[in-house]
């Protein structure tokens, strides 16, 4: 599911310079399409994540499924900006589903040692999603027109429904069993661990998707390669980062359970992707056309490495009763860049006509990760929950 939601998610930037010639749109207009995505996905987050604990998970992915695939397929007869605005927030809404619910479902499925691997596996899925979009959609477009690439892609994505039916039987009971004796929403907010991973995550965010949205305009425009060339070398880059993520999330679980310390685990892990992805940003912005090259498959591999610890971090703290409204709380203020940097680097460019202090711009708020993931989340272990008290007079449990 999270692979088919960046197949979705990502057709608009490799269409960018198709659509932006075809509907005459400007830079700042292109930098807005890509952040509307951003306002409702980021604005539902915390209500989906009540919803995934509330009425389960399994419900949750399918209907927004069926309101993103819909939306996507729905852009291939848009002729304005504002058709096309409209669509993009409608697709933010219904990818909301994705994330809060894929959490809640890990973590009441999944052991603590487990989840490096099994977080892996999704990273691998969702950053697999930018690869297959790209070069299919590159060449749809390039063949067929990029209104193509919408029909296509969002028509196979009502086809997971299918399979998913006879899945979610397994997953509403495993769901079920971890819904008691939740803590409130208030304990969760008090926790400045949540607030470190969502710090955290807003800086691995900002790079993640200012790379996403313009990756494909910059390889063309500021280095001169074709549609299809592009296609290839952002395909190549976004595989490195998928196998990366599975990688990471592998050598994790196999370090504790050699008796390492999952603190140390993962937070080494985030500390290099963030110190190095500031070096690479650097690099893109002022290095020679080879290094800015390099740099592009160096950032992808970090990133891709910080992957699984974006959600199994927060999955280990909440545990299985918190871990739906967590991750929406969470991905809520972390998804903020995804308003603020489509939309800010579209901003940058049509100001200075170049990408050089979008990088810097990058470079500087991808030091906040190290605040969030290694400062703010004290030692990485599950938080002992104090739930509300028996009333008085109430049976107390039995003993075992």
């Amino acid at each position: 599911m999270l692979f088919i939601n960046y197949v979705d998610r990502g057709a608009l930037p490799t269409a960018a310079r198709l659509v932006q010639g075809d509907l005459h749109l400007n830079y700042t207009q292109m930098g807005m399409l890509f952040s509307a995505f951003s306002w409702t996905y980021t604005l539902s987050q915390i209500p989906v994540g009540w919803l995934a604990e509330r009425y389960g998970p399994h419900r949750i992915l399918a209907a927004g499924l069926t309101l993103w695939a819909s939306a996507t397929i729905l852009v291939g007869f848009a002729h304005t900006f504002a058709t096309l605005l409209v669509l993009r927030l409608l697709l933010g809404l219904g990818e909301s589903a994705g994330f809060p619910s894929a959490a809640k479902i890990l973590a009441a499925i999944v052991p603590a040692k487990g989840l490096g691997t099994a977080n892996g596996i999704v990273a691998l899925g969702y950053l697999s999603g930018p690869v297959v979009g790209t070069i299919v959609g590159g060449l749809l477009m390039a063949h067929f027109g990029w209104r193509s690439a919408f029909w296509v892609f969002g028509a196979l994505s009502l086809l997971w429904l299918w399979p998913w039916y006879g899945v979610a039987r397994g997953v509403r009971a495993a769901v079920s069993a971890s819904a008691d004796d939740s803590p409130t929403l208030w304990m969760i907010l008090k926790q400045p661990s949540l607030w470190g991973t969502a710090l955290g995550l807003f800086s691995t965010n900002y790079t993640f998707y200012f790379m996403l949205s313009w990756l494909p305009t910059y390889l063309q425009t500021e280095r001169g390669f074709s549609l299809i060339a592009m296609s290839q070398l952002a395909t190549l880059a976004f595989a490195v980062n998928a196998v990366s993520a599975f990688t990471a999330g592998w050598a994790i679980d196999r370090f504790l359970a050699r008796g390492g310390s999952a603190n140390i685990g993962y937070k080494s892990v985030m500390a290099v992707a963030h110190l190095g992805s500031v070096v690479c940003m650097l690099a893109m912005a002022v290095g020679s056309p080879k290094l800015a090259l390099v740099s592009v498959f160096v950032y992808q591999a970090l990133c891709g490495a910080s992957s699984p610890g974006v959600y199994a971090m927060c999955q280990i703290l909440a545990g299985p009763r918190a871990s739906g409204r967590w991750v929406g709380i969470q991905n809520s203020l972390g998804n903020l860049p995804g308003i603020v940097a489509p939309w800010l680097t579209g901003y940058i460019i049509q100001s200075t006509g170049h990408f050089t202090n979008a990088f810097v711009v990058a470079a500087a708020v991808s030091m906040l990760g190290l605040i969030g993931w290694i400062w703010m989340v004290p030692t990485l272990k599950e938080l002992q929950w104090k739930t509300a008290p028996a009333p008085t007079g109430a049976a107390a449990p039995e003993s075992s």
